[in-house]
């Protein structure tokens, strides 16, 4: 897995890094089960500090994607609750759907962008 963290973002190293590894679970390039390289192996890797990959780290277990094992290091583990998850997707959506609202983005530009966006997933999937 490739992780790229761009260093010039508003948005946090530890986040990015987030991100990139749940798009990884999401497109099937890391799976349940998998490991990821230790806190210091990543921060070699991408170039930062081990505390920004042990907060991210913290970040995805708290969040239900990984687990912390002793003798494997932090491994991919989804044990995330569907509904918990909806409704975390549902307070992320009105914020994103207000500013889309405020640029009079349509709903069927909307749903075009959501059908869209599965299916890249979806094509990604099969390529693997």
């Amino acid at each position: 897995m490739l992780i790229q963290v761009d260093f010039d973002s508003d948005e946090a190293i530890y986040i990015q890094l987030c991100n990139q590894i749940i798009m990884g679970i999401a497109t099937s390039v890391i799976r349940e089960g998998d490991s990821l390289p230790s806190v210091r192996q990543m921060a070699d890797m991408i170039g930062v500090n081990m505390h920004t990959v042990n907060k991210a780290y913290s970040v995805l277990k708290r969040e239900g994607y990984i687990s912390l094992d002793k003798r494997r290091g932090a491994v991919i583990a989804l044990d995330i609750d569907k509904l918990e998850q909806l409704e975390e997707m549902r307070r992320q959506l009105r914020i994103v759907l207000a500013r889309g609202c405020c640029k009079n983005v349509s709903r069927e530009e909307v749903h075009e962008l959501v059908d869209e966006i599965f299916d890249e997933y979806r094509l990604e999937m099969r390529e693997l």
